[in-house]
């Protein structure tokens, strides 16, 4: 084939060519080393001296001009391609997104935070300890020594003689007087799970979650008591509450008071859920006793502090009307997704 012939036939398959592979097959069928422009360049061998530079330059002009046509073409059929593409994978940018579900916090997630902070606010710290405790800071380091009446009040896991579940977090509290001492002032809540050998129902679990508190220093009183309670329930229950001591008896704490909020569901008129005394029994408290002090090796009697354990499981029942405990723990997203998310 000559040279010219070539040509016309290089550029005819060139602009024939419908897509990349088809373009493909002509730069390999006349520009490979196999292909028709390296052919015509071994002829070259059968020409004079004379004719060989004519016909090599020839040979080069119509390598350049096939590859020239090539390059275009290839520019031409890549932005086509790009198009079909763009077509192909186009998004309606009109369509709605897709709603993705964001999970919420179970209600003692966020009632404990709630908690937390407000009491953050305080100055107080969040200290936490663990589950698995030594019976000394459980019972003993809390005035409940080994024959007191009290330990048949809570009927505890034992793991040996010595080490048990934490039946409250009290034992947090006793760890943090130890640790503090002698110094003061001393401020801390302590949240976290208890066990107890409860039977489960309604109203009773064997695992629970407590946050409770403990204020030590010079002058500290149950009025102090009563106005950070006052806070916490107004806090937490809306700012028209109020709250009432009644007697009671806490082996760590001395005078001990129960504590109740005037029901958020009626206003304090009576109801079916305050037994229509128009309060609500929310936690325990009192002023820590002398022997919790000396134990944890405070020996200034001029010392004086109150504690207080709140049971978060009966504050979020209260505050969202649930009447079972067992709620919080079966994992139903229908039950979760009724309350609000905490931020």
């Amino acid at each position: 084939m000559e040279l010219k012939e070539i040509l016309s036939v290089g550029l005819e398959a060139i602009k024939n060519a419908q897509d990349l592979d088809a373009l493909n097959e002509v730069r390999i069928k006349f520009l490979s080393k196999k292909g028709l422009v390296s052919s015509a360049m071994k002829s070259m061998k059968d020409l004079s001296a004379e004719e060989r530079p004519a016909f090599g330059q020839l040979v080069n002009q119509l390598k350049q001009e096939l590859e020239h046509a090539l390059s275009e073409t290839q520019a031409q059929l890549e932005s086509i391609k790009l198009n079909q593409d763009m077509i192909a994978e186009s998004i309606d940018i009109t369509m709605p997104g897709h709603n993705w579900a964001i999970g919420n916090q179970n209600p003692l997630v966020g009632i404990q935070r709630q908690v937390e902070d407000i009491f953050r606010e305080m100055g107080y710290s969040v200290v936490e300890g663990d589950e698995v405790e030594l019976d000394l800071y459980n019972f003993e380091r809390a005035n409940i020594p080994q024959d007191h009446p009290a330990r048949e009040m809570q009927d505890t896991f034992y793991i040996d003689p010595n080490t048990l579940l934490r039946s409250h977090t009290t034992a947090v509290q006793t760890r943090a007087l130890e640790e503090y001492a002698p110094n003061i002032p001393v401020k801390v809540i302590c949240p976290g799970k208890v066990y107890r050998r409860d039977e489960d129902d309604a109203t009773h679990s064997h695992q629970f979650v407590q946050c409770e508190g403990l204020v030590v220093g010079h002058g500290v009183t149950l009025a102090d008591l009563k106005g950070t309670l006052s806070l916490l329930a107004k806090r937490i229950f809306g700012e028209t509450r109020t709250i009432r001591f009644r007697p009671s008896y806490f082996q760590f704490t001395e005078p001990s008071v129960e504590v109740d909020v005037s029901c958020p569901f009626c206003d304090s008129k009576g109801c079916s859920i305050c037994k229509q005394t128009g309060y609500i029994e929310i936690l325990g408290a009192g002023m820590v006793h002398p022997a919790v002090f000396k134990a944890a090796g405070y020996d200034d009697e001029s010392l004086s502090g109150f504690a207080f354990g709140i049971g978060v499981e009966r504050i979020a029942m209260l505050k969202y009307g649930i009447t079972d405990i067992r709620s919080f723990y079966t994992n139903d997203k229908r039950f979760i997704d009724q309350f609000k998310r905490f931020e």
